[in-house]
């Protein structure tokens, strides 16, 4: 009679759990429904698509409002997104299985697999390791030689790592960390080095194919059906304006894959299986890499959450190998964002509960995928004490708000009346950066405009703010980018240098203008 009862109290049980599931399951599709929209509308943001995952099974997938305001076509969970430095944690992965194969060793010398590497630094050079590539610590400054690629120039792939050799680093080896894109580039020469594929090739057949992301492209070269691609979104002068996709490729290993919530599923589910795909037997890398990639390799300063979000606490944070780590609600989170020109994305795992939270959206709007991907996970974390739309609305208000006050604070100290050292005629020329390149300085018709050769997009008006100092207005006023322009003088009144810095203090750290030392070619 124990037997038959054990057997019966079991049977229940897993009946139960069967039910709560699929009750689970509709609960969450039910509430999103409700969520997604006001998010979509909050925010600003065309459209969203969503997908969770749970115990090794995709629960949730699905699209909210449309990929483009002028065609008006609906997303689903198959449209394609740049999900941008979510591609890092590929090419992390794609070095995970050469160290499973023996062919590399996470702390084998760059110079050894690539003998053309080179740092400013000699001794930086001569002391990095695989594993240094991915993590942030090499001592480059924030966004460091980002203007090599962004907004999109004209130099290749080797164009720009030859360039690395000149970006100054500015903090010492190993002992801070500075996000950066320049070094994942080198990461994928690296994987062509030792196998003779390049990155798009290796990441295509060792895991896009596997893991049947039938969808995923390594790059906007690869993408030959545009049948289901997002249209990227910016907020110009209050209005939404539709932009075209930005090219990445010369810099794909960092940002440069597209790919949907159904394929991008089969990733999370094989990364929160420790490289195992599926019950095929197979695997991508062992589960010692994932130890590698999930593990601190450099500390990031925690703060302190802003008002009404202080589940957002978190008594540490980190970051892996193509990875952040951080702390949610007690749990240990294994995250990243992705963010290019009107799109922003981002993929979350809880390795102990199993979930995994891919959102991918078509505007450049953080607080809308921060909003989404922290509701699902108090969802199925079962605790609903955060309005994060509210929340997120008032930090962006309040962002821009300082933004602007900083703005005009500065208008109000500058002297209005002042001006420029020399004639107009006398700042024009060609200036030479070391690791940038050529920047072209013109006047005409009693104005100066400023042209960065390598970078058709920033090209602008110098308006002049005081003394020796312009701000570069650039043409395409989706870049949201605009620049302070300062020049020296030497002591026989010719132009010593150009330096530059971001106009507002809310411009995006890609634009790594104040790394520039901009002389005169003569």
């Amino acid at each position: 009679m124990k037997k038959i009862a054990t057997s019966f109290f079991v049977l229940l049980t897993l009946l139960l759990i069967n039910t709560q599931n699929i009750y689970s399951q509709d609960k969450l599709e039910a509430n999103l429904d409700s969520y997604v929209p006001k998010v979509l509308k909050e925010f600003k943001v065309p459209g969203i698509a969503v997908g969770v995952v749970k115990d090794g099974k995709l629960i949730f997938a699905k699209g909210y409002g449309v990929r483009s305001i002028e065609s008006g076509k609906a997303v689903d969970a198959n449209t394609l997104f740049q999900i941008a430095s979510n591609s890092k944690a590929f090419t992390a992965a794609c070095l995970a299985i050469l160290v499973d194969e023996g062919k590399l060793s996470w702390d084998d010398r760059v110079i050894d697999k690539l003998p053309g590497f080179k740092m400013s630094d000699p001794y930086v050079t001569n002391e990095m390791r695989v594993r240094d590539l991915l993590c942030h610590r090499s001592g480059l400054s924030l966004g460091a030689g980002d203007l090599l690629y962004f907004p999109p120039t004209d130099y290749s792939r080797a164009d720009i790592l030859y360039r690395l050799r000149d970006v100054k680093l500015t903090n010492s080896f190993r002992s801070h960390y500075a996000y950066d894109n320049i070094l994942y580039p080198v990461a994928g020469e690296l994987i062509k080095a030792v196998t003779g594929k390049t990155w798009e090739e290796f990441v295509t057949e060792k895991i896009f194919n596997p893991l049947g992301m039938k969808s995923t492209r390594a790059g906007l070269a690869l993408l030959n059906d545009r049948s289901d691609v997002e249209t990227p979104h910016t907020i110009v002068d209050g209005k939404l304006t539709a932009l075209r996709l930005t090219n990445w490729d010369a810099t794909a290993p960092a940002g440069g894959i597209l790919s949907s919530v159904n394929d991008l599923a089969k990733w999370v589910i094989t990364q929160l299986d420790s490289g195992r795909i599926g019950d095929t037997g197979n695997k991508l890398f062992d589960k010692k890499e994932t130890v590698q990639m999930w593990m601190p390799h450099i500390n990031i300063p925690v703060r302190t959450p802003p008002p009404g979000m202080s589940a957002l606490k978190s008594n540490y944070a980190a970051y892996g190998l193509g990875w952040f780590i951080k702390e949610y609600r007690g749990d240990k989170l294994i995250w990243h964002s992705g963010g290019l020109p009107g799109t922003v994305t981002q993929v979350t795992l809880d390795p102990d509960k199993k979930i995994g939270v891919i959102v991918l959206t078509n505007q450049e709007s953080s607080a809308a995928f921060y909003a989404v991907t922290l509701h699902v996970l108090d969802e199925l974390f079962n605790t609903n004490d955060t309005d994060w739309i509210t929340n997120f609305s008032k930090l962006v208000s309040m962002g821009k708000n300082r933004a602007d006050k900083k703005v005009a604070e500065m208008d109000s100290l500058r002297n209005k009346d002042s001006k420029p050292s020399l004639p107009l005629e006398k700042y024009a020329g060609k200036y030479k950066d070391a690791w940038y390149g050529t920047v072209t300085v013109k006047e005409e018709n009693g104005k100066l405009y400023m042209s960065f050769d390598h970078t058709p997009n920033l090209t602008g008006q110098l308006e002049h703010w005081q003394y020796d100092t312009f701000v570069a207005r650039w043409n395409d006023r989706t870049l949201h980018g605009d620049a302070f322009v300062t020049f020296s003088l030497n002591p026989d009144g010719s132009i010593a240098k150009i330096k530059m810095e971001k106009f507002r203090p809310d411009t995006d750290f890609s634009f790594d203008f104040q790394d520039l030392n901009l002389e005169p070619i003569k």
